[in-house]
Order: structure tokens, then C-alpha cells, then sequence
């Protein structure tokens, strides 16, 4: 038998009273922390994280199952899979924390979630090089050039890429420590840069764990829009942490998964047929591939 909790219009004053009489002492209980940064998130964290206990009058059972949920997010996270940041993923924290971080400073790129799979180290490919690393999936030529928020180019940049294979998988959902559909490279000294990669296509998150699941009891779907992962980096700038997605792509409209999809990011893959000259004369005479655009303007690194 399901255990009903009381309805906030049930407490009486001298029930309320207690529970404040309870937050009063876990805030006081932070007075001394020396770090104010760590005090003013600690005493944050209790009022908020109390308020919502108290508004739905959290039963011990639910606060059981909570507990035990956040325990098997735990135990599935591991150096290739952080189940953790799935969670915040799907909860829509990651990009609200991007949101506040990240905020409007003219023509500047537009961030959103950095995702669970980026990698240190990926290998470095030159100008017009291949990310791909053998992954399958349509080949895609992605060009564009980074600036400034006034349009002068910036060389050097570097830049991170990452996707999934047209499968739905990224190299470390794999076993056998393949390096695939990853890499990084640098801007020009016109800043503009250019690779070969992979038709980005709609793909599940992880769903075989605890977040998973709380999705299915919910009914949403796992499944993220189309797209390709950008982090870009150059001294005296914001590091830039988004994507680009493919317009078109009906999962756009259906809803991306982690809310990462910005209107701003949503990018022509304008699909060529075989035989199509390429822009470096590689020779896809026998396949269709696709190419698009994405220009990066950097915003000011802040004080």
C-alpha cells in the first residue's frame, strides 16, 4: 500500500514551526564555514533542497527510494560512462548552469551541454583532415571560420570535435578502445578551418540505467536531436562549449532529450550527390555526403 503524504495545506502552525525550527538549525549549523563562496551554497542548497521536502511533504519512503536511485547513479557511473551528468542532463541543470554562465554578449556563439562523452587528448588532425577515425556513417565536410564578436578572425583557435557514429555510439560505448569520430585541430592564421566527419543523426542516451528508467517511468523519450560537439579555445576568450544540429531533423521538433537544441545552432547539412566535386578533391564518386557551414564567434574571456 502506497503511503500518502500530507498535503501542504494540512500543516498546523505548530507543525510548521518545527520544520523551521529545523532549517534554522542546519543553516546556523554553516555560520562558521570560512569560505563565504561554500557557506552561500551550503545555506542555499538547505533552504531550497528543505522547501521542496516540505512543499510535497516528501514521505520516508519516497526520500528511500531517492536515496537508493542517486546510489544506483553511483554505482553505473565509471572513467567511461558519468551517469551523474546524464541525470543533470535530463533534469535540464546542465543547461541552466550553461545559460547562467554563458551570457549574451553580442554576435557570439551560443553555448550549450558539454555532454558525457568528450575525451582529454583526442588526436590532432590537420586543416581538411578526418575526424572520423574509421567510424561509419555519411561523410560530411564542416568549414567555417572563427572570430571575435566584431568579426576579426581569430588564428590558432582550437578546436575539439566529437560525434556519435550513425549507429547512435560514441567511441567509448565501445569495447575494444577504439579512437573514432573525435579529434582536434587549429584555426588558420585567417582563421578558418575546415574537416571531414560524419552526418550527425538522432541517437538515445544512455538508457539502460537508473536515468533510463526514470525516463520511461515518465514517459520521455531518450533520444537526442542530431548533432555535432564543438569546444573551442583561444587565449583572452570565453571557452566555447556547444553543438551545431541539423535542420530538418524531426527530433528538433519532437524535443531533444537534454534541452540542449538553441534556434541558433541550427545548421543547413545541404546532402550532395555521388560523384559531386569535393571541396579537397577526395573522391566520393560512388556516395552521397553532405557538407555545412558553422561560423564561431568567440565572446570576451570574463574578469
Amino acid at each position: 500500500m502506497t503511503e500518502t503524504a500530507t498535503q501542504p495545506g494540512e500543516v498546523s502552525a505548530e507543525q510548521a514551526a518545527r520544520e523551521q525550527e529545523l532549517i534554522e538549525k542546519v543553516l546556523a549549523s554553516f555560520e562558521n564555514t570560512p569560505d563565504e563562496r561554500l557557506k552561500q551554497l551550503l545555506q542555499s542548497l538547505t533552504k531550497h533542497l528543505h522547501a521542496f521536502i516540505r512543499e510535497v511533504r516528501l514521505s520516508e519512503q519516497e526520500w528511500n527510494t531517492a536515496i537508493e536511485f542517486l546510489t544506483q547513479v553511483g554505482h553505473i557511473t565509471d572513467d567511461r560512462r558519468q551517469e551523474f551528468i546524464l541525470l543533470s542532463d535530463v533534469l535540464g541543470a546542465s543547461m541552466q548552469t550553461v545559460t547562467v554562465n554563458n551570457p549574451a554578449a553580442g554576435q557570439a556563439t551560443e553555448a550549450t551541454v558539454f555532454g558525457p562523452f568528450f575525451l582529454e587528448d583526442a588526436p590532432q588532425i590537420p586543416n581538411g583532415g578526418d575526424i572520423a577515425g574509421g567510424a561509419h556513417g555519411q561523410p560530411c565536410w564542416v568549414e567555417g571560420m572563427v572570430t571575435d564578436t566584431n568579426g576579426a578572425p581569430i588564428p590558432d583557435a582550437r578546436i575539439e570535435v566529437w560525434e556519435a557514429d550513425e549507429e547512435g555510439f560514441y567511441d567509448v560505448q565501445y569495447d575494444d578502445n577504439r579512437v573514432a569520430g573525435r579529434a582536434h585541430l587549429y584555426s588558420d592564421t585567417t582563421g578558418q578551418y575546415s574537416f571531414w566527419g560524419l552526418t550527425p543523426t538522432p541517437y538515445p542516451i544512455p538508457h539502460d540505467g537508473p536515468v533510463g528508467k526514470m525516463l520511461a517511468a515518465t514517459h520521455r523519450s531518450p533520444v537526442r536531436a542530431s548533432h555535432l560537439h564543438f569546444m573551442v579555445t583561444a587565449p583572452g576568450y570565453r571557452t566555447l562549449v556547444t553543438h551545431i544540429f541539423v535542420d530538418g531533423d524531426p527530433q528538433i521538433e519532437i524535443g531533444d532529450s537534454v534541452f540542449g537544441v538553441r534556434d541558433s545552432l541550427i545548421k543547413p547539412f545541404e546532402v550532395q550527390l555521388p560523384g559531386t566535386p569535393t571541396p579537397d578533391g577526395r573522391d566520393l564518386a560512388d556516395q552521397e555526403w553532405a557538407r555545412t557551414r558553422f561560423d564561431i564567434a568567440l565572446a570576451p574571456a570574463q574578469d
